[in-house]
């Protein structure tokens, strides 16, 4: 893993790949998923591609860049705002949990894990805690 993370020390920040983590499956109260399904998709992706090209279409969370609601395509798609905002929603707890679990994992590697990714996941769960 080192390799990987001493090939970004050499590059230029702006030309290192841009990563993306998506949740398709996200669940209301009543179990129902809160995104419509697949073949809408392409909407997410419509917007990373936007992401790519600059546009300022995202909003800074404790995890990262997150779409900013009027920034997504929902034209011929019953998704109602409600919806909408639950989807784009950081759930601090649950984030915590993931990371939890996250440090369990890295935990296997012991000392072959690279310092970096624990940095990382240890800044993640500080922003998460500081988050109100």
């Amino acid at each position: 893993m080192s390799a990987w993370l001493s090939i970004a020390q050499k590059l230029d920040p702006a030309k290192l790949p841009t990563i993306f983590q998506v949740n398709w499956f996200r669940n209301d109260q009543d179990g129902k998923f809160l995104w419509p399904g697949f073949a809408e998709n392409m909407r997410v992706i419509q917007w990373i591609v936007g992401q790519i090209e600059g546009s300022d279409s995202s909003t800074a969370t404790p995890i990262g860049l997150v779409p900013k609601a009027e920034s997504l395509n929902t034209d011929g798609i019953e998704i109602g705002d409600k919806e909408l905002d639950e989807l784009l929603k950081v759930e601090k707890e649950s984030w915590l949990a993931e990371a939890s679990e996250i440090g369990y994992f890295f935990e296997t590697f012991a000392e072959r894990l690279p310092t970096e990714l624990t940095t990382q996941l240890e800044a993640l769960v500080t922003r998460l805690k500081n988050v109100k």
